[in-house]
């Protein structure tokens, strides 16, 4: 099991309440990838665009913050520079791969934030605190295991591939495919089953009441993220009814 799900990095930097993280990723992936232009639309998509790089610096995923920067960078500069040079077919499919990554690259980014920031207990808690159904957080509360589990296999199947020699500066691409997706995905069943039997094990599944050492709650660091997202929402809301409701 990987460190971050150990707690070993996952309240490095700044810290939020789970129920913040996941307000921001909904105002983030609904706006960003449904919202258009215009009126304050025009500043509220910079600023979520930005919120993702702004949190994962003060999480210290510098990492990820770098690789977001640069391909969020790319994909904005793409669209402002090589749409109005292109025509034709190269432009439809320049205007579908850079609008799509520009839309949906924020909220992937500000989902990866929520899982690696966030402990599996500490989510419990906050499903709890909600009031969420068990029917809902458990499968949850299996994802939040299930893709770190899942990069941490895909990085052991990577060694394994360097150690024979198979890859592609080795001439052996097809070999390349085949050796990494199959383990993959036989890895990705066996993983989803081991941990759905472990959280069932753990009596994520009984109709008892559970307790919880973890204490959760909002701060004042919260408080700006949740404000900014508050208004973020409600110019969004505006932005529908000015413009009938209609998106994009």
């Amino acid at each position: 099991m990987t460190a971050e799900l150990l707690r070993g990095d996952a309240y490095q930097g700044l810290r939020l309440d789970p129920r913040t993280k996941m307000a921001m990723v909904f105002v983030v992936g609904i706006i960003l990838t449904a919202g258009g232009y215009g009126g304050l639309m025009t500043y509220v998509r910079p600023a979520l665009a930005f919120m993702p790089l702004l949190l994962l610096l003060l999480s210290k995923r510098w990492s990820a913050a770098a690789f977001y920067a640069a391909a969020f960078s790319a994909a904005y500069l793409g669209e402002i520079f090589l749409l109005s040079s292109t025509f034709g077919i190269l432009n439809f499919i320049l205007l579908a791969s850079v609008g799509l990554f520009a839309r949906f690259m924020p909220g992937l980014m500000m989902g990866y934030f929520l899982v690696s920031t966030t402990t599996v207990s500490d989510f419990m808690s906050a499903m709890r605190k909600m009031h969420v159904t068990e029917k809902l957080a458990i499968p949850l509360s299996v994802m939040f295991r299930f893709f770190p589990t899942v990069r941490e296999e895909y990085g052991a199947i990577g060694d394994a591939m360097r150690m024979r020699g198979v890859s592609l500066c080795g001439g052996k691409p097809l070999k390349m495919l085949e050796y990494r997706f199959v383990p993959m995905m036989m890895c990705s069943l066996k993983i989803g089953e081991e941990l759905s039997t472990a959280a069932l094990t753990r009596g994520l599944g009984s109709p008892a009441k559970r307790t919880n050492i973890c204490r959760i709650g909002f701060h004042a660091q919260d408080i700006p993220f949740l404000m900014l997202s508050a208004f973020c929402l409600a110019a969004y809301v505006r932005w529908l009814i000015a413009n009938g409701g209609g998106a994009w």
